[in-house]
C-alpha cells in the first residue's frame, strides 16, 4: 500500500536506500549498454539500455510522482520530448501550438509540417476566439506552453482542456518554466506533460535531457514503445545527474522566486525599461490565472528595453549574468531571444508573437538579489555614459543596433 507524501519528500526520497544488493543510500548509476539474461523463459526487466535502464527508470518514477502522472519517459533532450509526442500524429492530423512558443519548438513543428507529416496551426492561445476557431478543425493535439518562452504569457489550462477535450484533442503542456514544484498540469486535466529537464529539474546546467509524463498508462505504453523504436531515451549518467539535481528543486525555486521578486521590483524604477513580462506583477494580463493555477510566479522574466538601448552592448557589460541559451540553473543567465533562442523563427513570425529585437530574457539564479540588481543597473549606467562619449567623440549619435 502506497502512502501519500508531500512532493518535497518525494523529490528527496525516491530511490534512496532502494539498492537491495549493497544497501547503498544513494541510487546506483548503471553505466551499461546491455544486461545479462539468466534464462530464455522470460525477458528480464532490463535487457538493453536503449529500451530501459534502472537509473533512467528511477528518474522517470520520481517525475511521474511529482506530476501526478501514470507513467514517465525520459528523453535525451527537451526537444526530443516534444518530438516523441509528435509520434502520436499521422499525416493529415493537426496540432495547434502557441504563436509565441519556444523557438526550437516552432522550428521543429514547422519543419515536420513542411514534410507533410502533419499540419500545424499557430495561434494566440490567450485569445478565446482564435483558439476556438483553431479547435473547430478538430486537431489531434493542443500544445500549450504556460508561462510561454520568452514572453511569459499565461494560458488558462482549465479553459484549454475543456475546449480541447470537447473536440477530442489531447492536451500537451510544456511545464519547463514552472516545474512540478510550482504547477501540475495533469491535475487540471492535461493528458501529457513535457519538460526540458536541462532546466529547473536538473538545476546545474551540466546535462541536457527531457521528460514526457502521461496521465494514463495506455498513453504511456504507446509513447514508451515509440521511445524505444526511435532511440530517444536519456543517457544513464544524465539521468543520474538530473535525479541528483531534483533533490534540491524545491529549495532552489523558493530562493530563486524571492530573488526574482526583488529584482523585478527594482527594475520598474529604470527609465530604460519599456515593459517587464513577469506574471507576478498585478499589471500582467495573466496575473489572476497564474495565481490560480500556479503555486508561485517562478524565476523567469523578460524585459523589453527602449529602442535607444543597445542590448547587443548591454549584455556583454554584465559581470554576474552570463549570456547563454538556457535557464533554470543555479547561475543567473540572460539572452536576447531574437538573436539566440528564437533566431530560427522568421522575423515576421517573431513580430506576430510579439518578440521585439530589444527583448532580453532573464533567468534568476542563486545569487543575492542586491548583487544582481547592481549588475544590471551598473551596466545600464555605463551604457548611458558610453553613449554620451560616442556622441561627443563623433559629433553624431551612434546608431543603435537591435
Amino acid at each position: 500500500m502506497s502512502i501519500a507524501r508531500h512532493p518535497e519528500t518525494a523529490a528527496a526520497a525516491i530511490g534512496v536506500s532502494a539498492d537491495e544488493h549493497h544497501r547503498s543510500v544513494a541510487p546506483a548509476l548503471h553505466l551499461t549498454s546491455t544486461f545479462a539474461w539468466r534464462n530464455f523463459d522470460a525477458k528480464p526487466e532490463y535487457s538493453y539500455s536503449r529500451s530501459e535502464n534502472p537509473t533512467r527508470a528511477t528518474l522517470a518514477s520520481a517525475l511521474a510522482e511529482l506530476e501526478g502522472a501514470a507513467s514517465g519517459i525520459i528523453t535525451s533532450s527537451g526537444i526530443a520530448a516534444v518530438d516523441l509526442v509528435l509520434c502520436l500524429l499521422s499525416p493529415g492530423d493537426t496540432i495547434v501550438a502557441p504563436t509565441n512558443c519556444y523557438g526550437g519548438v516552432y522550428r521543429l513543428l514547422s519543419a515536420r509540417a513542411a514534410k507533410q507529416q502533419f499540419n500545424v496551426v499557430f495561434v494566440d492561445q490567450t485569445d478565446d476566439a482564435a483558439l476556438n476557431e483553431a479547435l473547430a478543425a478538430k486537431p489531434k493535439l493542443l500544445l500549450i506552453e504556460t508561462p510561454s518562452n520568452p514572453l511569459l504569457c499565461i494560458t488558462d489550462i482549465d479553459k484549454c482542456v475543456a475546449a480541447a477535450h470537447k473536440v477530442g484533442a489531447l492536451v500537451v503542456a510544456d511545464n519547463t518554466f514552472m516545474s512540478p514544484a510550482l504547477q501540475k498540469p495533469i491535475s487540471f486535466g492535461c493528458d501529457i506533460v513535457i519538460h526540458s529537464t536541462t532546466k529547473f529539474i536538473n538545476g546545474h546546467s551540466d546535462i541536457v535531457g527531457g521528460a514526457v509524463l502521461t496521465k494514463t498508462a495506455d498513453l504511456g505504453e504507446e509513447l514508451t514503445w515509440w521511445a524505444n523504436c526511435t532511440g530517444v531515451g536519456g543517457a544513464p549518467f544524465d539521468c543520474y545527474l538530473a535525479l541528483r539535481g531534483l533533490r534540491t528543486l524545491f529549495a532552489r525555486i523558493e530562493r530563486q522566486q524571492a530573488t526574482t521578486a526583488a529584482f523585478v521590483d527594482a527594475l520598474q524604477s529604470r527609465p530604460e525599461v519599456k515593459k517587464i513580462y513577469y506574471p507576478g506583477l498585478t499589471s500582467h494580463p495573466g496575473y489572476e490565472i497564474a495565481a490560480r493555477q500556479q503555486k508561485g510566479f517562478g524565476s523567469m522574466l523578460s524585459v523589453e528595453f527602449n529602442d535607444d538601448v543597445d542590448v547587443l552592448r548591454l549584455l556583454p557589460s554584465f559581470n554576474i549574468f552570463s549570456t547563454a541559451e538556457s535557464l533554470g540553473g543555479f547561475e543567473s543567465l540572460t539572452c536576447i531571444p531574437a538573436a539566440m533562442t528564437h533566431a530560427s523563427m522568421p522575423p515576421e513570425a517573431r513580430k506576430v508573437a510579439g518578440i521585439a529585437d530589444t527583448l532580453v530574457r532573464f533567468s534568476i539564479g542563486q545569487e543575492h538579489a542586491e548583487d544582481l540588481i547592481g549588475d544590471v543597473f551598473g551596466a545600464l549606467d555605463q551604457l548611458k555614459v558610453s553613449s554620451v562619449r560616442d556622441i561627443n567623440f563623433s559629433g553624431n549619435a551612434r546608431k543603435q543596433v537591435a
